[in-house]
């Protein structure tokens, strides 16, 4: 084998690695010929914690809710945000729907306040799951995925699903990337939750 063919397969063996383990490239949803038209992050799960003092701004989201209403995330400015992005298509979205929605009823009395961004998404698939999972919470429409690239910096435009958590003063406190259980999401939220704006 010559020296310039060693280059090729790496990088061909490389992306079918990526494709095995159902990541995606590029803009959110995007199907490709490597993603067998699986276009979310898979069960792979990773999550950074930013503390504070050094966490980022979170961008001034708004947008229509898959209702139809109008959504800012500054009205919630004094309250604990996740921001869960997901699409009715995505696997891992449908894993992790229970476990945000039981949260949500549960943390609400806390200051803690839902919101979902639904991507690339036909409204009524996005209603009728949202109704299968009784998520009861909000969520942004974002078919052009708009939204996620206001997020890039921190939360790559390529995963989904994937959860901000947004502190009191509006910071990024916590990225999620890959499906989010129970245990994890409340034991992320407990200390930012405690902190005061």
């Amino acid at each position: 084998m010559s020296r310039l063919h060693r280059p090729v397969l790496a990088a061909v063996a490389a992306l079918a690695a990526l494709a095995a383990a159902g990541c995606t490239a590029g803009p959110i949803g995007a199907s490709t010929p490597l993603s067998s038209g699986q276009s979310f992050v898979g069960s792979s799960y990773e999550s950074t914690v930013f503390r504070p003092g050094s966490r980022p701004e979170a961008p001034g989201v708004s947008g229509t809710t898959v209702t139809g209403s109008r959504l800012s995330l500054a009205s919630y400015r004094g309250d604990v945000v996740v921001l869960n992005f997901w699409g009715s298509w995505c696997a891992p979205c449908r894993d992790e729907a229970p476990a945000l929605g039981t949260l949500s009823g549960k943390l609400a009395p806390e200051g803690v306040r839902f919101v979902g961004v639904d991507i690339r998404d036909e409204p009524d698939s996005a209603l009728a799951f949202m109704s299968t999972f009784r998520i009861s919470y909000p969520s942004i429409s974002d078919p052009g995925d708009l939204i996620a690239l206001q997020f890039r910096a921190t939360d790559p435009p390529s995963a989904i699903p994937s959860t901000i958590i947004i502190d009191r003063s509006g910071r990024i406190a916590a990225r999620i990337i890959g499906p989010v259980s129970y245990r994890t999401l409340r034991t992320l939220l407990t200390p930012i939750v405690a902190e005061h704006a």
